[in-house]
């Protein structure tokens, strides 16, 4: 009964709230908390930094993992309905989609207009970590769609599903939830190339093992979601099975070349990649495609998770 009460509380707030101010907000919490550890990251040479990376990680994953577990499992023994809802504000706080999809509907209206194309190269940083300074048009839309299709991994499928295996073993779903999270944020601010190389090694590789079961997963709920949206289906799976190797991440090419496919465009990132074919012209319309596509890849993962629980039920 846990996880699908819980799952409710959760999904209430996303759709009445949305996410909280940075203040209140655990994400940005751990964000701080790295920024301290990077202090003193680079204070030696590959191997220090590579230690360092390691252990500041590993501390913080664990004692946001262990917080979670505390503070839940003492609320379960105090008052049951007060655990619900107190775990279902904290879950809302590992995962995020309908301010993404605000986002990216923004994003698309400056695209669609000449005199604010500029603004839309800026504002789309807040999405990818590549430099939009100089991107036409086709490649700002392709830039933001795959930004949403990737981030139906980082910012759903995977919170949710670390929630729920936890939560199939007691009151460590949202502890595993906010591990995730806190390796997610890691990974996220310095899991690059360059000065980051060594000191954010461990997380960045960490990440890809954490994400990997989630990002197939992923990519089935993005093909099912094009069947729902008729959209192609059977040319999302062919497309995510040979297109999925061609990302640096062992992960991020499963639901990029899914949502490629099924919306019949080709993703690319100049220099790095190619995903998909060019089946229609990448215009801002595509953006809107997209998210019905991501929308319903959503509601089926959402669909598992409850299906989950109510087996859980079942059984227990």
């Amino acid at each position: 009964m846990d996880i699908v009460l819980i799952l409710l509380v959760a999904l209430l707030i996303e759709f009445a709230i949305g996410d909280p101010p940075n203040a209140v907000h655990p994400t940005a919490w751990f964000g701080k908390a790295i920024y301290f550890f990077e202090r003193f990251g680079f204070r030696g040479g590959k191997t220090y930094q590579f230690v360092y990376g390691t252990v500041a990680t590993l501390f913080l994953a664990a004692g946001g993992a262990m917080a979670a577990w505390f503070l839940t499992d003492w609320l379960r023994e105090i008052n049951y309905a007060l655990y619900i809802i107190v775990s279902g504000v904290l879950l809302k706080m590992t995962f995020s989609f309908v301010y993404l999809r605000k986002t990216a509907l923004h994003i698309k209206r400056l695209i669609e207009k000449d005199e604010t194309l500029d603004k839309a190269r800026f504002e789309l940083r807040a999405l990818v970590s590549r430099d939009t300074s100089k991107l036409p048009r086709p490649y700002l839309v392709s830039a933001t769609v795959e930004s949403v299709s990737e981030s139906l991994c980082d910012s759903l499928v995977s919170p949710l599903f670390f929630f729920v295996v936890g939560s199939l073993f007691g009151t460590l779903g949202l502890a595993a939830a906010f591990g995730f999270r806190v390796v997610s944020t890691f990974d996220s601010m310095i899991g690059y190339h360059g000065k980051y190389e060594y000191f954010g090694k461990f997380p960045a590789r960490l990440d890809d093992v954490l994400n990997y079961i989630p990002a197939r997963l992923s990519a089935l709920a993005i093909i099912a979601g094009a069947w729902l949206t008729k959209m192609e289906a059977r040319r999302a799976w062919r497309v995510a099975k040979i297109d999925h190797l061609k990302t640096e991440s062992p992960n991020a090419g499963w639901p990029m070349a899914a949502a490629a496919g099924a919306l019949g465009v080709q993703f690319e990132k100049i220099d790095h990649y190619r995903l998909g074919r060019i089946d229609r012209p990448m215009t801002p319309g595509v953006i809107d495609d997209s998210l019905r596509l991501i929308n319903s890849a959503t509601l089926v993962w959402f669909i598992i998770c409850f299906a989950i629980g109510g087996v859980h039920i079942a059984l227990s």
